[in-house]
C-alpha cells in the first residue's frame, strides 16, 4: 500500500470518528434553540434523536462505500 493511500484512508476514518458526535451535537443545539424560541422542553429531545439517526445513517453510508456499495 503506498504511503499516500495510507494517509487518505487514515483521514477518512479519522473524519468518521467525529461524524456521529457532531450530528448529535447539532441536533441537540438546534432543539435547544427551538425550545428557547417556542418555550417548550421536548424539542431538544426530539432533535437529539433526529441527530442520532442522521449520524447513524451517514456513518452506515460512508462505511458501505468501502464495501463497494453492497
Amino acid at each position: 500500500m503506498p504511503k499516500d493511500d495510507w494517509y487518505r484512508q487514515f483521514g477518512k476514518y479519522y473524519g468518521l470518528a467525529f461524524l456521529l458526535p457532531t450530528c448529535i451535537l447539532v441536533g441537540y443545539v438546534l432543539g435547544y434553540f427551538l425550545d428557547k424560541a417556542f418555550g417548550t422542553h421536548i424539542l431538544r429531545i426530539i432533535f437529539l434523536f433526529l441527530g442520532i439517526a442522521a449520524g447513524m445513517i451517514e456513518l452506515i453510508r460512508e462505511l458501505n462505500k468501502d464495501d463497494g456499495g453492497q
